[in-house]
């Protein structure tokens, strides 16, 4: 089959043909892939920003948002069969496990990544486990749905945090609208009672994020602190969902929220830095986000059944991965960006 697999890292990926997955679990599932989502995540990989944290053996296909078609069942598979459409959750999960037996899967102590630990979605099959699977609703297309996958997951899980302490007359600042984003919008328009503001560099993403229910739009500049303070009556936001995770973005989170607000980190890349005295002084509160459980899936998928979230992506082939990529580095990419093989 033909794949992108990461060889070296701070490396363009290398397309080639390489063996088909096989079933060796009884659970094992082989999906062939309908879409595939291109994360930022996948940029951290190839530039070997998790290579002492996972330690996987190189090389490997990434890939870890991904939809597809049921090609092939291990022998104890019996919720699905073969051609039917899903998606897949990111973590092949034990079930055993106290996390798994409380629900939260990507803490399992025996996973399995596709995608970082083992291998992905750039490709034409991956081989995942029955427990990953969530079945399609009929006339959903693998490649419109794929980065719910992971994308959506993660900022459902933080919305849904967030969500009850939204209260009316709270404000939910939104950092980056862009794949987390648009879809965290959204959420939080549904979940959530409170005024939602979008920040975001670009006047594009943020018009974006006004038609899918944001109440302001601020644009990333000098003058962006002062203006969300005034539209929170110099009080600062109730509410800060962090989807970009930057030193900047950390360091000015801390200068809009109020006292006793509430930080959702879900990008990462920088780090927090504050005295403790001022995190006890306002009482703020600093929460970590990753991405969402199966149950994150299952709900998520129930939502954009009913048309409440809709998934701003554009297609490409398998073999335009790597310029995809440097678009998304770029900051070129509007929405998400889905391989399709």
């Amino acid at each position: 089959m033909k794949a992108a697999r990461l060889h070296e890292y701070d490396q363009p990926l290398r397309l080639e043909q390489v063996q088909e997955p096989e079933i060796i679990d009884p659970t094992d599932v082989i999906v062939k892939i309908g879409g595939a989502g291109v994360c930022r995540t996948d940029l951290h990989l190839i530039e070997g920003v998790w290579a002492n944290t996972l330690g996987t053996e190189l090389p490997y296909i990434i890939g870890h948002e991904n939809a597809g078609w049921v090609h092939e069942v291990g022998s104890s598979v019996s919720n699905f069969k073969v051609g039917d459409a899903v998606i897949v959750h990111p973590v092949m999960s034990c079930g055993l496990c106290l996390s798994c037996r409380s629900g939260e899967d990507m803490h399992c102590e025996n996973l399995k990544f596709p995608g970082l630990t083992v291998d992905g979605g750039y490709a034409e099959y991956l081989k995942t486990s029955e427990r990953a699977l969530i079945p399609l609703a009929e006339n959903v297309q693998p490649e419109d749905v794929a980065p719910l996958a992971d994308a959506g997951i993660t900022a459902y899980r933080a919305v849904r945090k967030a969500a009850p302490l939204a209260k009316p007359g709270t404000s939910v600042l939104m950092i980056g609208m862009g794949g987390l984003g648009h879809i965290g919008v959204q959420l939080m328009r549904e979940l959530g009672n409170a005024d939602i503001i979008a920040l975001d560099v670009d006047k594009q993403r943020l018009n974006m994020a006004m038609d899918l229910g944001a109440d302001y739009a601020v644009q990333a500049n000098n003058q962006m602190i002062s203006e969300v303070r005034n539209l929170t009556k110099g009080q600062g936001v109730d509410i800060i969902i962090d989807l970009v995770g930057t030193d900047k973005t950390h360091a000015d989170s801390m200068q809009m929220m109020r006292k006793g607000g509430y930080y959702f980190v879900v990008g990462y890349g920088g780090t927090v830095k504050i005295p403790s005295l001022d995190i006890i002084n306002n009482e703020f509160n600093i929460i970590g986000n990753l991405v969402g459980n199966y149950n994150d899936l299952y709900e998520l998928m129930q939502i954009h059944a009913r048309g409440k979230v809709k998934l701003h992506s554009t297609k490409y082939s398998l073999d335009d991965a790597n310029n995809v990529l440097n678009m998304l580095d770029k900051g070129q990419i509007n929405g998400r960006a889905v391989l399709v093989p």
